[in-house]
């Protein structure tokens, strides 16, 4: 399994309930959403390129930070702490592999003031009357690839997301309901001490 694009594979029902209709939501209040989102916990399901699916439960703290728990019979840990991603599977006998936050789309949302409006982030803004979706890329690294990000007005709240990544591959991360005021302490996302199967929640 492919664990890290994090994560889409063809057009997925949101799991959640969608309201019956919405405008399409500005760039102004998707950024204010996302810059107020300090914590977050809950469920995810996740459907890789190949089409197979994962869930377990995620865990945000910005900026910078999440953690990726999923549920047997995986036994991966995927983190993102301190500017880098380490992705830990015992499945393959080999030492974690980490790489640059940077380097991927989803460090979009994780930044310490994120800003929809900077130019030549948003390369698509749409609506279908239910929910609004944003791709938005790296202005200075386009090629890193791109995430596409879906809403639900009324409040706003962020239902899922679309990862294409820099080698081509497509990962879609679709969100339960999310714990905003989830306290959470920092070892958790430290690739030090934040094994799998960590008791400190």
């Amino acid at each position: 399994m492919k664990i890290w694009t994090l994560l889409p594979a063809a057009a997925i029902m949101l799991a959640t309930a969608m309201p019956a209709a919405a405008q399409k939501i500005s760039l102004d209040a998707l950024s204010s959403y996302l810059n107020g989102l300090s914590t977050a916990k809950g469920a995810f399901t996740q459907v890789n390129d190949d089409g197979t699916i994962s869930t377990g439960t995620i865990f945000i703290k910005r900026p910078g930070r999440i953690r990726f728990e999923y549920n047997p019979p995986e036994q991966a840990l995927v983190l993102a702490s301190g500017g880098a991603v380490v992705i830990y599977d015992p499945k393959t006998n080999q030492s974690p592999e980490s790489y640059p936050l940077a380097r991927t789309p989803l460090s979009i949302i994780l930044e310490q003031n994120v800003d929809l409006n900077r130019a030549r982030m948003v390369v698509g803004h749409t609506s279908n009357d239910k929910t609004t979706t944003v791709t938005a890329q790296d202005p200075e690294h386009p090629e890193y690839g791109n995430i596409q990000l879906v809403f639900t007005a009324n409040p706003i709240e962020l239902r899922q997301w679309v990862i294409n990544d820099d080698a081509g591959s497509r990962t879609t991360v679709i969100l339960g309901e999310l714990d905003k005021n989830a306290q959470m302490n920092n070892s958790l996302f430290n690739p030090l001490t934040a094994l799998p199967n960590a008791n400190d929640r």
